[in-house]
This record gives structure tokens, C-alpha cells and sequence, in this order.
């Protein structure tokens, strides 16, 4: 394959393969199969889910499938009248209300991941 010039730098500085583009395919990648989420492990993580729960512990297992989570709480927004948001931001200063030891949560369920001290209070 011919590179092209783009500003004077090589195109394929710029753009990957589909081989490169694949969870391990680039070797510049340092981060591994499970990316980003590597970097959240043996923290406090939130888990926003598809469904009306939220969980929060500390990350402790990748796999293709689910997220090891251990002492963690696996909280039902049904059962309460606060929002997602405040009870996340009570966690902050109360602490993480642990009801299971180790919890598995199947990652086609999660909706977004955030280390909890990034979360902002309101």
C-alpha cells in the first residue's frame, strides 16, 4: 500500500486498518481486549443501567460478557423516591451501601460506567 502525503505527514499516521482498529489489533495500543475499562479496575466504580437500577463497588474482573463487581451495591430506583443522580451523589458522603460481596453484571445491560470520584455533586 502507497502512502499519501496529508500536510506533509504520512496518511497512515492518521488512520488504522480494520486489523489495527480491533480490541488488540494495534499494537501502539497499550490498553488491552477491554480498552478504557481496564483503567477503572480495583476502583469505585457507578454503573447506570438499562433498567431502573444503578450499582455501585469496586470493579474488580473484566470479561467479554460482565463486570466483576465486589462489595457492591446493587441499588433498585423503584424502591425509593430519590433520583439516580442524588442517591449516586449521597454515596459520595454516606458511602457505598453494600448489600452483595460480588455481583456480575452483564455488560449488554450497562448504559454508561464513571469512576466515582468522578462523580460531580449538584
Amino acid at each position: 500500500m502507497e502512502a499519501r502525503a496529508i500536510h506533509g505527514e504520512s496518511y497512515n499516521e492518521y488512520f488504522l486498518t480494520i486489523e489495527e482498529a480491533r480490541p488488540g489489533g494495534n499494537p501502539n495500543d497499550k490498553t488491552g481486549e477491554n480498552g478504557m475499562l481496564e483503567a477503572f479496575l480495583h476502583r469505585r466504580v457507578v454503573v447506570d443501567l438499562r433498567s431502573e437500577y444503578v450499582c455501585l463497588g469496586t470493579l474488580h474482573g473484566i470479561d467479554a460478557h460482565f463486570l466483576e463487581l465486589r462489595n457492591a451495591d446493587l441499588h433498585d430506583l423503584r424502591d425509593t423516591d430519590t433520583t439516580r443522580e442524588n442517591y449516586v451523589a449521597a454515596c459520595l458522603s454516606t458511602g457505598i451501601k453494600r448489600n452483595r460481596r460480588r455481583l456480575l453484571l452483564d455488560r449488554a445491560e450497562i448504559v454508561a460506567i464513571a469512576l466515582l470520584d468522578d462523580v460531580v455533586e449538584t
